[in-house]
């Protein structure tokens, strides 16, 4: 049986639906054997029970955080893999991103609420790290919010067309939150013995007309050791797009590593499940197990 990898999980310690233990389940089923949840901005998800859960399972686990970062031009995610868990430096930093995340919460809420919406933060600030998408369904699930979103929309806007049109920069309920740059993040890692990759560059392409020479430069200026190729890309209009062959080759071209990743949160149907199973890409067990090589 060939083997099935995904280092790009999301858990409900961050913006995903299922617990931990849950994404072993889910993983488990799809025959993936080897996962990194890669939560925004904490590793909680980690613990010595489920590591001995997934070894369980016949799961291996590969520590993994996505860091939000911004620079002058847009916001991205960088991944990090098997770095030192109690690195004192990238903890703390945790903290304080997820810190800055509940300032953000309360501020935006006051921008969202003079649009119309009602946002129930008392709740939602008990979320350890809270992001745009706990918000964005915070107020689709209040039928309160329903009339001005349909006079916004004329519909109910999924995730992503909420989250572009409102809470983005350059939208009426953006509000810059505390963060730090894509090279800031990487030094974390690289100090905490991890390997840094640049996540999905295909979505910044769609989202913020980062092209790939932009990606290049990018990723020299942080001595990112890799990029996230083989990867499906869902837009805000659900559009599913697939260019994994290009960002491979570039990645090629470019002496660079790639890691393979469905981005998974919940079960919507658009999105890839866990081990991007169904979708078309080209993963060999030699392809596998050079990148286990490496990361390891």
């Amino acid at each position: 049986m060939k083997k099935r990898i995904d280092l790009h999980i999301h858990t409900n310690c961050s913006d995903g639906d299922l617990s931990p233990k849950q994404i072993i389940d889910e993983a488990s089923n799809n025959g993936v054997s080897i996962i990194s949840i890669a939560d925004h901005d904490t590793i909680d998800a980690y613990s010595e029970e489920l590591f001995n859960y997934a070894k369980s399972k016949k799961i291996q686990i590969i520590p993994a955080v996505e860091i939000s970062t911004k620079n002058k031009k847009c916001g991205f995610h960088v991944l990090g893999y098997n770095f030192d868990m109690k690195n004192s430096e990238l903890v703390q930093k945790l903290f304080a991103l997820r810190n800055a995340r509940h300032d953000y919460l309360y501020n935006v809420a006051v921008k969202l609420n003079d649009l119309g919406y009602k946002v129930n933060v008392e709740e939602l600030d008990k979320i350890e790290a809270v992001t745009k998408a706990h918000i964005y369904f915070d107020i689709i699930n209040n039928p309160n919010n329903h009339e001005p979103l349909l006079k916004t929309f004329g519909h109910i806007p999924d995730k992503g067309e909420f989250i572009e049109s409102i809470m983005n920069e350059g939208c009426p309920a953006y509000v810059k939150k505390e963060t730090i740059t894509p090279v800031q993040a990487s030094k974390l890692i690289h100090n905490a013995g991890g390997k840094v990759i640049l996540a999905h560059p295909v979505a910044y392409k769609y989202e913020d007309n980062f092209m790939a020479e932009d990606v290049l430069k990018l990723v020299q200026d942080m001595q990112a050791d890799g990029i996230e190729t083989n990867y499906v890309y869902v837009d805000k209009d659900n559009n599913k797009i697939n260019e994994i062959k290009f960002w491979n080759q570039f990645a090629k071209e470019n002496n660079l590593k790639t890691t393979i990743g469905s981005d998974f949160h919940n079960f919507d149907v658009m999105h890839p499940v866990i081990g991007l199973v169904g979708e078309e890409l080209e993963i060999s067990d030699n392809y596998i197990n050079d990148l286990l090589d490496w990361l390891m």
